[in-house]
Order: structure tokens, then C-alpha cells, then sequence
């Protein structure tokens, strides 16, 4: 038995506390076998899945108000980057690590980036109170997809929950509306009303 069966049998053991032999589907099994995999788990504090990166910092500080959210692109390219290739980018310039707490990729998939808790890197003079979510992509020249926007609602709404933030373009902003940058880029920008609004909606 090699290692991947192994696994999957002993989530497939674990079910079997909880259902009756025989009656736990097999895409339940890969459903459970991939989680595993690949990272993502449930977040006990936001209740959306997140895909635990587990990056290493050189130093950070807390962050003691939070009141609002600053949504992100990557810009430059339209490449499907992960949390771990920005954290690269941000270490080789100097910098502590990552600069936002989420990333959601071209699949929808959100990425842990820096602690969220943490004081973040993302928006000159308002790291102090926000959380910085970047949706991958250059949107000066492409559009989010629609799973991107269908996570991005999700975690917006969760955040708001969680620090009681009211869920309206007053507390979610793009960065272009903090300091002088394109970012989020013009389409994801433009898109940014109806994405708080469902948002709203979910909170």
C-alpha cells in the first residue's frame, strides 16, 4: 500500500466513527483526502476555508484596531501566484514577509498570507487599523474570475463578522482609495460596489 492509499484509508477509518460502513460516499473520501493535501481547512475563527501556508516571518507586530479591509491586485502580471511567491517578492525586498493576510487565487481558493491579527503591509499610513486581501491578478488588463469573487464575498463577509466590521464601501475600500496606485487595478475597482454588496448579503 503506498503512501497516498494509507492516508486516504485512514480518513476513510475516521469517517467510520461518525457514519455507518459502507455508507460514506467516495467523493466524500477524496473530498476529505484533498483537505489533507492540499491545506485548506475550515478556519475555527472566520468559518471559511483557508489553505494554511505556514510562512515564516522575520518580525511582526500586533495590530490592536481594526475597522476596516483594503482590497488588493497583484499587478504587473497576470500570473496565478501563490501566497508563497508573494512572500518571497516581500522578503527580497526587505521586508518582514507578506504584506496582506489573504490571497485568493484564480480558483477561488483562499491563501493565508500574514496573520491576521498581525499588523499588515499593504497600504501606507492605514496598515495600523486594516486587513489586506489580494485577489491575484493584474486587473488593469484582466477581470477577477467568478470564483474569485464568489470567495472574496465570503471572506469579506466572514471578516466583517468577526471584527465587527459593518460590511459597506465605507470599511471595505480599494487601495487606490488610500494612497496614489492603480491597485486594485480598473476592472476589479469597478466591480467593488456590487462585491461588497454581496458581501452585505452573506454577512
Amino acid at each position: 500500500m503506498n503512501r497516498r492509499s494509507f492516508l486516504k484509508n485512514i480518513i476513510c477509518m475516521g469517517a467510520g466513527a461518525a457514519f455507518l460502513p459502507g455508507l460514506w460516499p467516495q467523493k466524500q473520501a477524496e473530498a476529505a483526502w484533498n483537505t489533507a493535501r492540499d491545506g485548506v481547512r475550515q478556519d475555527s475563527k472566520l468559518g471559511v476555508p483557508i489553505r494554511e501556508t505556514d510562512l515564516q516571518f522575520r518580525s511582526l507586530e500586533n495590530r490592536t484596531t481594526t475597522d476596516g479591509i483594503v482590497i488588493h491586485h497583484i499587478g504587473g502580471t497576470n500570473r496565478d501566484v501563490s501566497a508563497e511567491e508573494v512572500h518571497q517578492w516581500h522578503l527580497n525586498n526587505g521586508w518582514s514577509g507578506i504584506g496582506y493576510h489573504f490571497l485568493i487565487r484564480k480558483d477561488g481558493t483562499i491563501e493565508r498570507g500574514r496573520p491576521m491579527d498581525m499588523l499588515g503591509a499593504h497600504c501606507y499610513q492605514h496598515n495600523w487599523h486594516t486587513i489586506g486581501v489580494n485577489v491575484v491578478g493584474n486587473f488593469m488588463e484582466a477581470v477577477p474570475t467568478s470564483a474569485q469573487m464568489k470567495s472574496a464575498a465570503r471572506l469579506l463577509a466572514a471578516l466583517c463578522r468577526f471584527y465587527g466590521i459593518t460590511p459597506d464601501r465605507n470599511h471595505i475600500k480599494g487601495h487606490r482609495e488610500y494612497n496614489s496606485t492603480d491597485c486594485p487595478g480598473r476592472s476589479l475597482y469597478n466591480m467593488l460596489d456590487g462585491l461588497v454588496a454581496d458581501a452585505a448579503e452573506l454577512y
